[in-house]
């Protein structure tokens, strides 16, 4: 490879050139990931307007126990199979899953309880699917390197999330809303040989000195329910499900407003406007995701880089609570999401670098999924509860809001911390065992 290029690569995405084949392969992997998702996730979000709040909460609720269920049966798998295996077979079986769903359509008139049943597997897999992906590159870089890299493979799922909904804006309405689900199936098979490559040359990622990454993913052993039991005794870990769980209630709230505002379209359309949405969102974060992640998180530290999001949404819902709006609300939207894909996700990523192995594939999903729709439930209840039943506006929520922003970023704050001290530890650790 060009020494030139090489350069240019380690300057502006401050990728060495020994991790450029790794790294390159990386980022494929969460652009294919994300294309295949947001495929499918306009077409979820189109139903949902043809149900009460009521109702939607009720399907919340239910994928929050069925999230649960999975995520314990999923670490009976992880106890007794190698990685190395598992990794590609769950993209092999929700690649499948959405097979089905294809042919369970198939001369159907009346499809409400597939549409029901799909929109609470995508909503598991939309969580599952990244958590698996983000425990693999924890595995596999280390945390001086997830801090240059992970804001680059943010920058992949983000461009991956623009081309995805464009399949849906482009071809809804030409081939039908279902056979959205084939394309996305046949995408999640493409990831599999980047899988194997990865884990095959891992060696090409890993860092000079002390700092590796694993030889091999290996099974881990252990009880199916050592993540929940993990999660419950550690400070740290219970932080981050604070974390996602006020992430989850920002997410929730901006939500239920655009929902209810397109219940007026049909469902077509609805699909069209959740994948415009997706489209602007997405290409704002990629360029903030390719060259201001890894810059925030090496130059001030994680603490800040996890709380800059939280910030601007405190403003940003006290701006709604003064002068409620449309036009406030989308922005919001869209702050929020584009800040998450490209600053909060890869920094709440790097913070399990600095875990064992266990705690990245059993104890992350807990957390990832698990607590993310607990949060879910909780959130969507308490919406329902503040507009229907107490009867609250816009501007009143909004004010709740800002207050739950505010201490969204004070966890933010204390997990940086929290992250700055083992990663010092580990530092002078290293440099005591050189020096002997």
């Amino acid at each position: 490879m060009p020494s030139s290029f090489q350069n240019l690569v380690n300057s502006t995405l401050k990728v060495e050139p020994r991790e450029i084949p790794a790294a390159a392969l990386s980022f494929l992997f969460a652009f294919s990931l994300m294309a295949a998702y947001y495929v499918l996730r306009p077409v979820r979000d189109a139903m949902a307007s043809d149900w009460t709040d009521a109702e939607l909460s009720w399907l919340w609720t239910l994928n929050f126990f069925i999230s649960a269920v999975a995520v314990l049966f999923y670490g009976f798998v992880v106890s007794r199979i190698e990685l190395k295996k598992l990794v590609p077979g769950i993209y092999i079986f929700f690649a499948a899953s959405f097979l089905l769903f294809y042919l369970a359509t198939l001369g159907l008139s009346d499809t409400g309880f597939i549409d029901k049943s799909f929109y609470v597997w995508v909503s598991f897999f939309a969580l599952f699917h990244i958590s698996v992906f983000w425990s693999f590159m924890s595995d596999i870089y280390s945390k001086a390197q997830s801090l240059r890299l992970f804001g680059l493979f943010g920058a992949g799922a983000s461009i991956g999330a623009v081309v995805g909904p464009s399949l849906p804006v482009l071809l809804g309405k030409a081939i039908g809303v279902y056979n959205l689900l084939l394309i996305a199936a046949l995408i999640l098979l493409l990831i599999v040989p980047i899988i194997f490559y990865l884990d095959k040359h891992r060696s090409m990622s890993a860092s000079p000195g002390n700092e590796t990454a694993p030889a091999s993913l290996k099974s881990i052993g252990g009880d199916f329910f050592g993540g929940f039991i993990d999660f419950l005794s550690h400070r740290f870990l219970l932080g981050i499900g604070l974390f996602i769980l006020l992430y989850t209630m920002m997410s929730t709230f901006v939500y239920f407003e655009l929902k209810n505002v397109m219940v007026e379209y049909d469902r077509a359309t609805r699909a069209q406007y959740w994948g415009i949405m997706d489209l602007i969102v997405n290409s704002l974060a990629i360029v903030t995701a390719l060259f201001a992640t890894s810059r925030l998180a090496t130059n001030f530290g994680l603490a800040i880089t996890l709380a800059l999001v939280p910030v601007i949404m405190v403003f940003g819902w006290i701006a709604v609570a003064v002068a409620p709006g449309l036009a406030l609300l989308v922005a919001l939207q869209i702050v929020r999401r584009a800040g998450n894909y490209a600053i909060t996700r890869p920094g709440r990523e790097m913070l399990f670098t600095g875990v064992e192995r266990e705690t990245r594939f059993k104890t992350k999903p807990v957390i990832d999924i698990v607590v993310y729709r607990g949060g879910d439930v909780v959130a969507g209840w308490t919406y329902t509860g503040l507009a229907q039943g107490v009867g609250l506006g816009l501007g009143s929520i909004a004010a709740i809001a800002a207050a739950l922003a505010l201490l969204w970023a004070l966890v933010a704050v204390f997990l940086g911390n929290q992250y700055r001290k083992t990663s010092d530890g580990v530092k002078t650790a290293n440099r005591v065992t050189m020096e002997t």
